[in-house]
């Protein structure tokens, strides 16, 4: 019987090859079948995908029928390019494993190694997903509509992402909001162009997207209750080509993020009612559209708790770290536990560059306490 020392070097090299070849969401065709081929290299026949560049794969036990536990990894990449220089670094040019995927997909099949040979131990049986499109398009939401999580229906659902600045190897755990709400906003401006010798002649839309871009920042400090939490941030501008044309339009881009469904509301009808105002006061007119809004991501309690009792009994009493704050940054697993039991768990990476950014690399080091997570939670799911 396989330990997870055993299996770590097969783990290590394939989040090294996932690393390098990575891939946005919606276009995960490589990475999901090099997952598919490694588990039935491993006996484990992965079942047709549910919305396309998903892999879902169930493992049964050999002791007859009983819970299901399901274990998920997202797998896309970010519209980065990297600069860390590794051996294993991108050759995708754009494109890099910034917020860890790579490392969460490998620490799932490090798991299904472990569960498939464990499988004459325990009743019931282990879902494995490994979701494409979590980064700004929430697949997560339209894998869990398409039934992934039902025939059967998981008792217990857990993900675990990286967290750099926590050390190495500690699982952050936390009952309640785990994650906040996302909410991604566009506003188009319309204005008039002209020259910029001769404003007068033109209804310019710069201006008014740099009055909006001021002015929206008054929602979360006047329309939120200052003891609740929200953010709201403008992350693009876009508009113009030459420095003395004043363009017809500007487009601006941003998420709004609370803890509440309330604020949420809040948020979004504040964007709304300010950009009309702002863009009536300077003449302009302007569309604001809204999309990919994710939900609260909620740790349930006995989930959690379970989570807790497994760090605390199989992994050690030294890893368990408790989340006293919740997050600002969003995840569709909030979909998941929206039915069904289960956890979110921050993995500690350590001293590292932070996610999202072109120095970023999942640490190996950090690959051991996440295999071990997934398979004692699975475990220890299917007895409780």
């Amino acid at each position: 019987m396989k330990s997870i020392t055993d299996i770590l070097p097969e783990v290590t090299e394939l989040r090294h090859y996932l690393h390098q070849h990575p891939e946005l969401g919606r276009e995960e065709f490589h990475t999901a079948e090099t997952i598919r081929k490694k588990l039935s290299g491993i006996g484990i026949t992965p079942l047709p995908p549910f919305i396309g560049t998903d892999v879902v794969a169930v493992i049964e036990g050999g002791k007859g029928p009983g819970k299901n536990v399901t274990l998920r990894a997202d797998i896309d990449a970010l519209a980065i390019e990297e600069k860390t220089g590794l051996p294993h670094a991108s050759v995708n040019p754009g494109k890099m494993h910034a917020c860890g995927h790579d490392g969460h997909a490998a620490m799932l099949f490090g798991a299904a190694m472990l569960l498939n040979e464990r499988r004459n131990e325990f009743a019931g049986t282990v879902r494995f997903i490994w979701q494409p499109g979590e980064e700004n398009i929430h697949l997560g939401k339209d894998l869990v509509a398409a039934g992934a999580l039902e025939n059967p229906s998981a008792d217990w659902v857990a993900a675990i992402h990286g967290m750099p600045k926590l050390p190495l190897g500690q699982l952050g755990v936390r009952t309640g909001a785990s994650e906040g709400s996302c909410l991604h906003f566009t506003i188009t401006i319309h204005g008039e162009g002209g020259h910029s010798s001769r404003p007068q002649r033109a209804i310019d839309p710069v201006v008014c997207a740099a009055a909006l871009v001021l002015e929206l920042q008054t929602i979360v400090s006047r329309r939120i209750d200052p003891l609740e939490s929200a953010v709201l941030s403008v992350c693009t501008i876009h508009g113009g080509t030459l420095g003395n044309i004043i363009p017809n339009e500007v487009t601006l881009t941003g998420t709004a993020r609370s803890f509440s469904d309330r604020n949420d509301m809040i948020l979004k009808q504040g964007i709304q009612d300010m950009a009309n105002a702002v863009c009536s006061a300077h003449r302009t007119s302007c569309e604001v559209t809204f999309d990919s809004h994710y939900p609260v991501c909620y740790n349930t309690p006995a989930a959690t708790d379970l989570a807790r009792k497994v760090i605390a009994e199989y992994i050690g009493k030294e890893f368990l770290f408790e989340r006293e704050q919740p997050s600002m940054g969003a995840d569709d697993f909030a979909f998941y536990t929206q039915k069904h039991e289960g956890t979110y768990i921050k993995l500690g990476l350590g001293d590292i560059s932070n996610i999202h950014t072109d120095t970023f690399d999942f640490p190996d080091a950090a690959l051991e306490n996440g295999i071990a997570f997934f398979t004692r939670f699975a475990l220890s799911g299917l007895q409780a």
